[in-house]
């Protein structure tokens, strides 16, 4: 009788650790699917040189992202000027700790941006490099300081000003 149990006990062991293993192949699957459609869907230019036509791989051209805006009450903080927030802001940081804040504004003005502070109604402290009054002028400046400073701020977002 003790038999059978242990040779249950050892068939439940190997079926519970068995059915428990990564299925790495699965994933490694789907990533290389994945990237073959990118690699399909990527037009590709052929270009004539001295009577010979060659393939050239498509480049990557800066494109406005679609990442939505986060809408909130701002005002200038205090010692700012406030007719320099527009409706659409570039924020690159956020902060509750004033001098982490005007630490990194300084930063930004040493690199030739014209910053300004935001508070919103929760205190914090809004850091942000470009206002417009275009949500696409906007992204697209926003896309070019996180292309500029890559792989630092590619956490900067857009600030739509709530009134």
């Amino acid at each position: 009788m003790n038999k059978i149990w242990l040779f249950g006990a050892a068939i439940s062991i190997l079926f519970a650790f068995g059915s428990c293993k990564p299925k790495q192949s699965a994933y490694k699957a789907a990533y290389e699917q994945a990237q073959q459609r990118e690699m399909q869907s990527a037009p590709v230019e052929t270009v004539v040189v001295e009577n010979e036509a060659v393939d050239v791989a498509p480049v990557s051209k800066p494109r406005v992202s679609n990442e939505s805006t986060r809408s909130e009450r701002i005002n200038a903080a205090q010692g700012e000027d406030a007719s320099r927030l527009k409706r659409y802001s570039v924020v690159i940081g956020s902060f509750r700790n004033k001098t982490n804040a005007y630490s990194l504004k300084e930063r930004m003005e040493k690199d030739g941006y014209s910053v300004v502070l935001g508070e919103n109604e929760q205190g914090m402290l809004r850091v942000i490099v470009a206002s417009y009054d275009e949500r696409t002028s906007a992204a697209n400046s926003r896309d070019a300081f996180k292309t500029k400073y890559s792989p630092n701020f590619q956490d900067a977002w857009l600030l739509e000003r709530a009134y």
